[in-house]
């Protein structure tokens, strides 16, 4: 697979951390759905992307299992390697800009389907839930870190029934869901150490933002095949 590019999405400012995206920048490799599953289930990073038309932004984004119509991260990462205004992936259109730190995307909280969020009082016992913690569905753990300031520590675990990935390093759809819940701008830290950044719109929008980076092939193949990220 020549034109694929891993990268990391929502990294920390040392450029460390992050949730591995695979982009397959020429999507006519891979014609038909079931050679796009396929490869999305052999690459196994949390999700792949295909790009069907660089010059208007049409994407598919996929699992390893399934097809999806947004997802935060991959967005946020394929906006940063095209360096383009807007992206087309079967939710809707999606505004993105880059500040030169920061990669932004623009879309609707609505479009994020199967998560929940939790409080929890404090940051020390986000931390030490067990991955995953008990019960079903999708699971967004947070607690304040500094409220005054919008700064919040978070855990994603998406409790799939099979069972293949058990935490999420960097979630940009559930930091979209808990930005409109709360309707404030947040500074999330998530998992081992990736940074989110979120802004409600007026419009009812929110714009999802962080640091993407070229993985190095060595250790992205090694994360990908230790099952350390998960989804979107």
């Amino acid at each position: 697979m020549n034109d694929l590019d891993v990268l990391r999405v929502f990294c920390a400012g040392d450029g460390r951390h992050g949730n591995l995206l695979g982009v397959v920048r020429d999507g006519r490799t891979c014609p038909d759905d079931a050679s796009r599953q396929a490869l999305a289930a052999e690459l196994g990073y949390s999700e792949t992307v295909f790009v069907d038309d660089p010059e208007r932004g049409v994407v598919d984004i996929r699992t390893p299992g399934t097809r999806m119509s947004f997802a935060g991260h991959p967005l946020v990462g394929v906006a940063w390697l095209l360096d383009i205004e807007e992206l087309q992936p079967p939710a809707g259109s999606v505004w993105a800009r880059d500040d030169g730190e920061f990669t932004w995307i623009t879309a609707r909280p609505e479009w994020v389907e199967g998560k929940r969020t939790e409080q929890y009082a404090t940051v020390a016992e986000v931390e030490a839930l067990p991955a995953p913690p008990p019960g079903e569905g999708w699971l967004y753990a947070w607690a304040w870190e500094d409220e005054a300031a919008g700064r919040v520590r978070a855990r994603g675990f998406p409790r799939r029934p099979d069972g293949i990935i058990t935490e999420d390093e960097a979630t940009g759809s559930a930091a979209i869901l808990l930005t409109a819940q709360l309707d404030r701008a947040l500074n999330i830290t998530q998992g081992v150490g990736s940074q989110i950044l979120t802004a409600p719109g007026a419009d009812g929008t929110i714009e999802l933002g962080g640091r993407v980076r070229f993985a190095a092939p060595g250790q992205a193949g090694r994360e990908a095949r230790a099952g350390q990220f998960a989804g979107s």
